[in-house]
């Protein structure tokens, strides 16, 4: 049964990754798709992010709404995720989706990969 929440503890969406979320939704021309944050194993520090669309919703994913959009988390993920804030930033050197994640105890130079003790 999914979990659907606003405000949640595990994991938070910032309303800047909201924001830019729904606008690559509607230039997708699918109002029905939802972001996937995910856990995979790999990458330069063991551990890596994964974000992409999905229309469908498993029955045991957390479902955060912020703002109209809703982002899935599936559990073994939130396992990796807890206390993390995924975030938009824009900067001079470029714009890119972020993972704020306490849980973390290294991640490499371009910020998608990370390790856990």
């Amino acid at each position: 049964m999914n979990q659907i929440v606003e405000t949640p503890a595990d994991f938070a969406v910032t309303a800047a990754a909201a924001e830019r979320v729904a606008e690559l939704i509607e230039a997708e021309g699918n109002p029905d798709l939802k972001l996937r944050v995910q856990v995979l194993g790999g990458g330069c520090s063991g551990f890596q992010y994964d974000f992409r669309f999905d229309s469908d919703v498993a029955d045991d994913d957390l479902i955060i709404e912020r703002d109209g959009v809703q982002v899935l988390v599936d559990p073994v993920s939130i396992e990796y995720l807890r206390g993390s804030e995924f975030d938009y930033v824009q900067e001079m050197i470029g714009s890119s989706f972020q993972v704020r994640n306490p849980n973390a105890t290294a991640s490499c130079g371009c910020g998608t990969s990370f390790s856990v003790m």
